[in-house]
């Protein structure tokens, strides 16, 4: 164990919430240990400024909840208690413990005990143990460094600060048998080096590709989570780059991941989407899972509707059918709520309402509630290199221009964008 004095870090009590604070006093009152754990750690000790602090303590979830009048617990497969303080919410977990350590748990049977699938990966594990053990069960080295409150220490089990100076990223143990405990941990291992911006350790990343067919096990709800921590975290496009360098894209998306193989105007579609995204997070706009999920199957949806119309149905019916088809495609490795498949689906048929740049109906387009996001993703696809006839370029300067304007404008004849533009086919087979 490596203790770090508080004259040797930078962590100070000022930049950590009052909140965590209180709970962390209250627990040591109490008579239990508690310390700040995890990413409000790690990110303290690099200068950053967390948003989220989490607690690790001895202290069981049921005597947390008895002492914290405003907490609930949550969870079966690790079971953890949410401190609630106004709209600030404290994680507050127990230490983990090896799965060999059930009896010295204390543990009633069928509550606190491991359970493992014939694959090896963990379908439970409230298993309590001690601070190092809980250090060790934690899965980055980053991720596993302690601070305490009470003594202003830094407590390293694992050689989280070493590998914070040289900028790595390393699962705790051997990565195979991690991986296979929770295949979501190579997720994980790619998410957070794009974060950070470190390197993949050299064992952690060697281990993936072995491991990596995991993860078609894991339910698609779960996916979907991951999903959302991956691409709406401000390091969209980083992390984009390393699943397709690790191969890891075809388990959340796989049709996706074939087109962007085959086709390079795909690909460049995905990541102007990612890079776009992390603009808008960096700069405090409002972003949605939809305009993402809309991009990463576009190139599938567009390809199988235009094969649609190759065989006679009419543009809009074509894309209407293949919208259904590719998002219950997707729906079977990541399981994706309506209120954004919904707005997808919108989002792709507003492409064919956007050639259509006479009438009073086009004049009209533009109050409509999903056009701001039909526009943006029109503009997305152009700056992909997709000639769609200058319609950005157009729809640009009408909207701007008042009702009245727009009808007269609408009606008039041989102005730019008039012209029909077919849906570019991708070169990808769907």
């Amino acid at each position: 164990m490596n203790v770090i004095p508080r004259d040797q870090h930078c962590i100070s009590r000022k930049n950590i919430s009052d909140s965590a604070l209180k709970v962390m006093s209250r627990l040591r009152g109490e008579g239990y240990q508690a310390y700040l754990v995890g990413g409000a750690v790690r990110d303290l000790l690099l200068g950053g400024h967390p948003k989220d602090f989490d607690v690790a303590t001895d202290a069981t979830p049921e005597a947390v909840h008895t002492l914290f009048r405003n907490s609930r617990v949550i969870g079966r497969r690790f079971r953890i208690v949410h401190v609630r303080f106004g709209r600030e919410i404290i994680e507050v977990t127990t230490f983990r413990g090896h799965h060999d350590s059930d009896e010295r748990s204390g543990a009633q049977p069928g509550d606190h005990r491991s359970r493992q699938s014939a694959s090896g990966r963990l379908l439970r594990d409230n298993v309590y143990g001690t601070l190092e053990e809980d250090a060790v069960r934690r899965d980055l080295t980053v991720n596993a460094l302690y601070y305490d409150a009470g003594t202003f220490e830094v407590i390293d089990h694992v050689h989280g600060l070493a590998d914070l100076e040289r900028r790595s990223i390393c699962v705790i143990g051997e990565p195979g048998l991690r991986y296979r405990e929770d295949p979501v941990r190579m997720l994980r291992v790619l998410r957070f080096a794009a974060k950070l911006g470190f390197d993949i350790d050299r064992d952690t990343a060697a281990a993936i590709p072995d491991c990596a067919q995991l993860l078609a096990d894991i339910p698609a709800a779960r996916l979907f989570d991951e999903f959302l921590k991956l691409f709406m975290a401000g390091c969209a496009a980083a992390t984009l780059e390393l699943l397709l360098q690790h191969n890891l894209l075809r388990f959340l998306f796989p049709d996706t991941s074939d087109c962007l193989e085959r086709d390079p105007a795909a690909l460049a579609l995905v990541r102007a989407a990612m890079a776009n995204t992390d603009q808008r997070i960096a700069q405090d706009k409002p972003v949605t899972p939809a305009f993402i999920l809309a991009a990463l199957l576009w190139p599938v949806a567009s390809a199988r509707a235009q094969q649609r119309q190759e065989c006679g149905e009419p543009a809009m019916l074509a894309m209407h059918n293949a919208s259904q088809q590719s998002i219950a495609g997707a729906a079977r490795h990541l399981s994706i709520p309506r209120r954004f498949s919904q707005p997808m689906r919108e989002i792709w048929e507003y492409q064919l309402r956007l050639q259509r740049c006479h009438g009073r109906r086009a004049a009209e387009l533009v109050d409509q509630r999903r056009f701001r996001a039909a526009y943006d993703f029109l503009l997305l696809r152009e700056q992909a290199g997709e000639d769609t006839g200058q319609l950005g370029q157009w729809w640009t300067r009408f909207q701007e221009l008042p009702l009245e304007q727009r009808l007269r404008e609408a009606s008039a004849k041989g102005k730019p964008g008039n012209r029909k533009t077919r849906t570019r086919r991708s070169r990808s087979a769907v």
